[in-house]
């Protein structure tokens, strides 16, 4: 009996301690995501009001439906984008001007500043870039671009928005996303709160 004992409290104890690594190791990869965000963050804070988003040129989004809360039911929601049209049709990324200010709606019909989005025309992207030889085998394949150590996630035609094929990616600097600061869907954004 005290054999189990002491195999019951060694058995607590080693998952007291995994559980406080994997936070950690939690902990430590958020934090290491919002110090590479913060000029984005920095540069963002201005259009936390979405009067003053709509006065630097961003506007409300709608896909082709009509929708302009974007959502997946299974995986979460975007929430509601504003675009700014120039910074759309320029294939340069910036992390501190970025294409798109993603709004999450909250229950009282307010919207907040919960993600920013870069946004590149694969077309325009693939132009600029120089293109590695084929060496006689296919086409060359122009890599996807990246920011904040992450590759863009790739959108083929036709999409939902009516665009030619793009490339996207989105920062959760204003928003905790359970899913990771970059990934495309935040399970605590719901679009049916508008």
């Amino acid at each position: 009996m005290r054999n189990l004992r002491t195999l019951a409290m060694a058995a607590t104890s080693a998952m007291l301690v995994m559980g406080q690594a994997v936070a950690a190791f939690a902990c430590e990869q958020h934090q290491a995501d919002v110090s590479v965000t913060d000029p984005a963050r920095s540069a963002t804070a201005r259009y936390y009001n979405l009067t003053v988003a709509k006065k630097a040129g961003y506007s409300i989004l709608a896909d082709a439906a009509g929708i302009t809360c974007i959502a997946e039911p299974q995986m979460g929601a975007m929430g509601v984008h504003y675009v700014k049209g120039d910074l759309v049709k320029d294939p340069a990324i910036d992390a501190t001007h970025p294409e798109a200010l993603v709004y999450a709606p909250d229950r009282h019909g307010g919207r907040h500043l919960a993600a920013l989005e870069y946004v590149v025309i694969k077309s325009d992207w693939d132009a600029r870039q120089p293109q590695p030889p084929t060496l006689g085998v296919g086409k060359p394949v122009t890599p996807a671009p990246m920011l904040f150590g992450q590759e863009f996630n790739f959108t083929d035609a036709p999409n939902r928005y009516g665009l030619p094929p793009f490339y996207s990616l989105h920062a959760w600097v204003w928003k905790d996303n359970p899913a990771g600061t970059f990934e495309m869907w935040n399970p605590s954004v719901h679009c049916d709160e508008t």
